[in-house]
């Protein structure tokens, strides 16, 4: 059974308490950084907490406006700007959208596995991976400014099985 604090996005479990649960360590980490959550930002990092998708700008924008929080861009690019600097979202390059952040307040490069199905997002740890690119650049004089590491492949709904592929994704 996965620890109830750290949930594996592709099997069942209980996404209020997840979603929750991500909520209040984000609050927590900002509360340390002296930075807080205006109503807007806040509004978007629940959005994109009710699941483990991800989402992009104009459809955070769409339900944005659909909450009175202004149809322009800037609105929903602003608040996520925001809550990617401060490491509660992750943008997702392959799909072009951003899904939160499942371990606010640490510090950490997962690599993501996206379900090329239903684009659910998981956050798996990928401290090995990174520590294996960083000898490779090193090898080759290479500086690494940012990576991002994505996998697509299928989730286990989507597979047509129960079982989780991985076990320890977050």
């Amino acid at each position: 059974m996965p620890d109830p604090d750290h949930p594996v996005a592709f099997a069942p479990h209980d996404h209020t308490r997840c979603a929750g649960h991500a909520m209040a360590r984000a609050e927590a980490a900002l509360a340390l950084q002296g930075v807080r959550l205006t109503p807007v930002r806040r509004r978007t990092l629940q959005i994109l907490l009710e699941s483990h998708r991800a989402l992009g700008a104009y459809d955070v924008l769409e339900r944005l406006a659909s909450d009175g929080y202004g149809n322009q861009p800037p609105v929903a690019y602003r608040a996520l700007d925001f809550l990617e600097e401060q490491g509660l979202v992750h943008r997702i390059r392959r799909l072009n959208a951003f899904t939160a952040c499942m371990h606010p307040g640490e510090v950490h490069a997962p690599a993501f596995l996206i379900c090329r199905g239903c684009h659910a997002v998981a956050e798996a740890p990928a401290a090995a991976v990174g520590q294996a690119l960083e000898a490779a650049a090193q090898a080759l004089h290479f500086t690494i400014e940012r990576s991002n590491i994505e996998a697509l492949g299928l989730c286990p709904a989507c597979a047509g099985t129960t079982e989780p592929m991985v076990r320890g994704l977050v």
